[in-house]
C-alpha cells in the first residue's frame, strides 16, 4: 500500500544530498535506483487500486500503512542503500587497479 514512501522520502534527501557530495560516491547511481523503484512501486500500487489520484491517496488507513512502511519499505530501502554501497566499493577497488596498472 505505501512501501514506496520510505525510497520516495530517501530519494528526496539523497538527490539534494547528492549535489554537494564528491562524485566519488556516484549519488546519481543510488538516485537512479531509488527513484526508479519509486516509480515502479507507484505505477503497480495505482494498477492494483493502493494508491489513487484523489484524496485521501492511499485506500487504507494509517493503521494499516505504518506497519508495511515499516515491514517492506525500510528493509526495501537499506537494501537498495547496501547494494549501492557494493556498487560504489566495486567502483572504488576497480578504479584503484586500472591507475596502478598503468603506472
Amino acid at each position: 500500500m505505501a512501501c514506496f514512501l520510505v525510497p520516495t522520502a530517501a530519494a528526496i534527501v539523497t538527490t539534494a544530498v547528492g549535489k554537494k557530495a564528491s562524485e566519488k560516491y556516484h549519488f546519481n547511481w543510488l538516485n537512479s535506483m531509488l527513484w526508479g523503484g519509486v516509480a515502479m512501486l507507484a505505477i503497480e500500487h495505482i494498477s492494483h487500486g493502493e494508491f489513487v489520484p484523489y484524496p485521501p491517496f492511499l485506500t487504507a488507513g494509517l493503521p494499516e500503512v505504518w506497519p508495511e512502511m515499516m515491514r517492506v519499505g525500510v528493509p526495501m530501502t537499506l537494501c537498495i542503500f547496501l547494494i549501492w554501497g557494493v556498487m560504489v566499493a566495486v567502483a572504488a577497488i576497480a578504479s584503484k587497479r586500472v591507475k596502478y596498472l598503468e603506472a
